[in-house]
């Protein structure tokens, strides 16, 4: 069965002068409606250029890559734009918040592509921090909120416009513990809620949390396995 994402032997090469950097060599791999995937893999292996491609932020050398009945792969800037902007939620390690901006107005971004007038915008955009507890921080600017808060304010930028997949890059990578784990409970609703959610990280522990494990190793595919026993937060009784 084809998953909400397909990839058909993708490969990716740089070039250094004529000499050919090969960093994807045959990905094959389909990612189902509301799975829960971590991508692991040593620095080297490609899983960066791999999270690049997925996020419609760069394109493969070969291969096909479909998203959501898009076919991508030899899509032209702006339309990857549009699709990125309708299909994938970005979550990232250095939160990309604009600092003069509130956290209502950060999350309201993605729609301002959308031809949506500004009143709508925040007030869809405090919806969904709603859905994350930041309520009464949506008025509040990126350098008055804790690393945690901006983290979630990231998510909820994700969420806005319902996209097909959240793929979430090294999300916990700035966070203490406990703040982490906040996140990646965060994250397990959002997948409970119906969400696809795609977990790029080095992190075993963090790994954990995901239904699935894909390892990378020297541009190919290590292992894919089922996690049967997923980490979750234990809830306060």
């Amino acid at each position: 069965m084809q998953g909400i994402i397909h990839l058909e032997n993708i490969c990716k090469s740089y070039y250094l002068g004529k000499q050919e950097l090969q960093v994807l060599k045959g990905i094959n791999i389909d990612i189902l409606k509301n799975e829960y995937v971590a991508l692991m893999g040593p620095s080297g292996s490609g899983k960066s250029t791999l999270m690049n491609i997925l996020g419609c932020l760069d394109t493969p050398t070969s291969g096909r890559y479909i998203l959501n009945g898009h076919d991508v792969s030899r899509m032209v800037d702006n339309d990857l734009a549009e699709i990125r902007n309708k299909e994938i939620g970005f979550v990232f390690q250095q939160f990309n918040l604009l600092p003069r901006l509130t956290a209502a107005e950060n999350v309201a971004l993605p729609l301002i592509y959308s031809g949506i007038g500004k009143k709508e915008r925040i007030e869809r955009a405090r919806e969904v921090l709603h859905k994350v507890k930041l309520d009464d921080r949506s008025h509040h600017k990126p350098n008055e909120l804790s690393g945690g808060q901006c983290q979630r304010v990231a998510i909820a930028r994700a969420l806005i416009n319902d996209p097909a997949i959240i793929l979430a890059d090294e999300p916990t990578g700035n966070l203490d513990s406990k703040t982490s784990y906040e996140i990646m409970d965060i994250l397990g609703k959002i997948h409970s809620d119906g969400n696809t959610v795609v977990l790029v990280t080095h992190e075993e522990d963090i790994a954990g949390f995901a239904h699935r494990v894909v390892r990378l190793r020297d541009g190919v595919i290590e292992t894919d396995r089922v996690n049967a026993n997923p980490s979750v937060i234990a809830q306060p009784a």
